[in-house]
Order: structure tokens, then sequence, then C-alpha cells
């Protein structure tokens, strides 16, 4: 049945690179993995661009476990030299936009899910969740998704991560600060010069260590990115605008993580979103458990995920590779994909004798 699955999981991954789902574009996708759930007789639902399922020995007085990951791709840069959109194996690498992020993940999930969709004896539920938007933390993806599915209380968040299990994940917020001075002119002694008050802050942000770090994801990251200011050369500037890229842990939550910074910068700040929040799973959960007594390794992740909008805990855990996302030429090795539906179900098998 596992070669089955590879076979159909390899096939479906082909459909959806040849089908364009940009995010927010991701309706013909939608209707791809609909169809395809369907045909594999499973009572599959669809929520906007979202598409979910449950196990068929469904019970509401069991806990329930989400195995979700995202159909929406980024769009193609310009160094492809293989048609983006076009499903192409070389030498056991499956090339096309969304091949590796994620799509291998997305299908493996899949399989998974119809390896156990008819047993009769799970311990827990298990519901699918393919989503749109990701790649853009859109509102009408997983937040949505969550509104309507039977509420999970864990959750395995599909990314490639060499299935390695990422058991903390870095949040992200971006902050648009202005630092206030007074006109004047530059060849007198007179104004107050908002670039100098600008550097100020940002030399802060640039040495300043969080009094605690995490122990899988380090220390909270602060990058000031974008800086303008001026508009003629014999004008002291009475604004100085600068943005800053702020990776949170499981340590802070943003808004703790905010006000710290508030409590040390003069300049005013804007915060651009509050709501891609850092997530962790304990190391004593049953699911991490499981994982390790199968010798899956554990690391905290720097790269953002579904999982900053979900409340309950989660792990991320996919295959193919993180560093091939975003990349030219995008690939997925067939290996990988046949490699993480075995996982998936060793992990979910080894779960399900914990429980």
């Amino acid at each position: 049945m596992k070669t089955e699955l590879t076979y159909k999981s390899i096939k479906l991954l082909k459909q959806l690179i040849a089908t364009p789902s940009l995010s927010k574009e991701e309706d013909k996708t939608a209707t791809i993995l609909f169809s395809f759930l369907k045909n594999e007789g499973v009572e599959a639902q669809r929520h906007l661009n979202n598409v979910w399922a449950v196990n068929k020995c469904f019970d509401p007085n069991k806990e329930t476990l989400m195995l979700n990951s995202h159909h929406d791709t980024v769009k193609p840069n310009n160094g492809y030299t293989k048609p983006p959109f076009e499903p192409i194996i070389e030498d056991d690498k499956l090339f096309g936009l969304g091949s590796n992020d994620a799509g291998g993940p997305l299908v493996s999930l899949i399989a998974a899910f119809l390896y156990f969709y008819k047993e009769p004896n799970l311990a827990y539920n298990i519901v699918l969740a393919c989503t749109a938007e990701e790649e853009i933390s859109g509102k009408n993806g997983i937040v949505e998704i969550m509104k309507v599915v039977p509420t999970p209380s864990v959750a395995i968040i599909g990314e490639p991560t060499l299935m390695a299990m990422a058991i903390a994940e870095k949040g992200l917020m971006v902050l648009e600060c202005t630092a206030h001075g007074k006109a004047g002119h530059a060849a007198r002694n007179e104004g107050e010069n908002a670039i100098y008050k600008a550097l100020k802050d940002i030399e802060w942000i640039q040495s300043y260590e969080f009094p605690v770090q995490s122990k899988t994801l380090g220390p909270v990251k602060m990058t000031t990115t974008i800086i303008n200011a001026g508009s003629q050369h014999n004008v002291i500037p009475d604004r100085c605008y600068f943005t800053v890229d702020v990776r949170t842990t499981d340590v802070y939550s943003n808004d703790q993580t905010l006000e710290i910074i508030q409590q040390h910068i003069k300049s005013n700040i804007n915060p651009k979103s509050l709501r891609l929040n850092p997530s962790s799973i304990k190391m004593e959960h049953p699911l991490i458990q499981a994982g390790i007594s199968l010798g899956m390794q554990t690391y905290g992740s720097p790269t953002l995920s579904d999982q900053s909008l979900i409340s309950i805990p989660s792990l991320k855990l996919g295959p193919g590779d993180s560093a091939r996302s975003h990349t030219p030429d995008e690939f997925i090795y067939i290996d990988e994909i046949e490699g993480g539906i075995k996982k998936y179900i060793e992990l979910l098998e080894k779960l399900n004798e914990m429980s």
C-alpha cells in the first residue's frame, strides 16, 4: 500500500506543480486536492481555497491530531532555467515551483492520512487540512480552516525539514520606526538631526541582548533593514524612518518583546504586525517522544510557517530541504517523498501505541 501511495503522491504533486497557485490564487489547486480526496473515497470538504477532511472513524470523545500543509506558492523568480510550472524528473529529482515548499510535505501528509483513513482502532482522530495563503500569512488560510475543523489538540505542520522535528519556530515582528528631530539649515548650528537620533536607537538595536535565550531558538534577533531621511543636502532632516526585522523566540511573546524595545528606544514604533508569534511544543509531548523513539532529531527553526497563526502545540516536519525553498529550479528528491510518507506513517503508528 505504501508503494501505491508513493506513486499516487508523485502523480498528485505533478498536477499541483503544473497548476499555478500563487497566494490568493489557489482556486484550481484546491479543486485538484478536493477531487483527489473524493476519488480516494474521502468525504472531503472545502472552505474558501482550503480543503479538509477527518478520518472515517472520527470519534468526538477522542483528541484530534491535525495534519496540515499548504498548496500556495511564491512567485517564480528570474533565476529559473527550467519552466517553473512544468514538472520535470531528472536524476531522481522532481523539479517545479512548489515541489519542495511545500508540495512534497503536502502530498506525503495526504498519503499518511489515506493510510489511516479507515483505521477503526486509532487512539486519536485525524483531521487533514490543505490550506491556502501560507506564503503571505494570509487571513483566509489556516486562520479560517481552524474555525471549521474539529478543534485539534496538536498539529503536524508539513514543511521541508529533512524529516527532522522542528520543535520550536521563531516568530516575526516588523517595526516601522520614526525618529523626530527639528528642521534647520545645515550651515548653521540649528535644528535637531533626526538621523543622529535614529542612529542611537539603531545602535541599541544592533547591540542589545535580551536577558533570556531560548534553549532551541537562541536569542531574539533584531535587524535594521531599511532607513530613509532627508530631502535636501542643506536641510537638517526632522524625520528619519527606519524598519526593524525582529525574529522572536518562545521565551518572549511578540507583545513582551515589543514592550522591551519600547522601553529602550526613543523613536516612535508602529508595529506592522504582532500576529506572527513564535511557537513551540514540549519535549515531553507524546508526539515528540514518539519521534525520538524512532531516532528522529529535534531542532529550532528560524523560518516562519503556519505555526505562527495557531495557538495549539505543533511540530514542523516534512520531506525536502528548507534551503531549497524559494530558490531557482526548486526540486525535491523522489526518494524524499517516499521516505517522508514512510516516516509520517511510522510516527503516527508509534503515537498510537503510546496513547
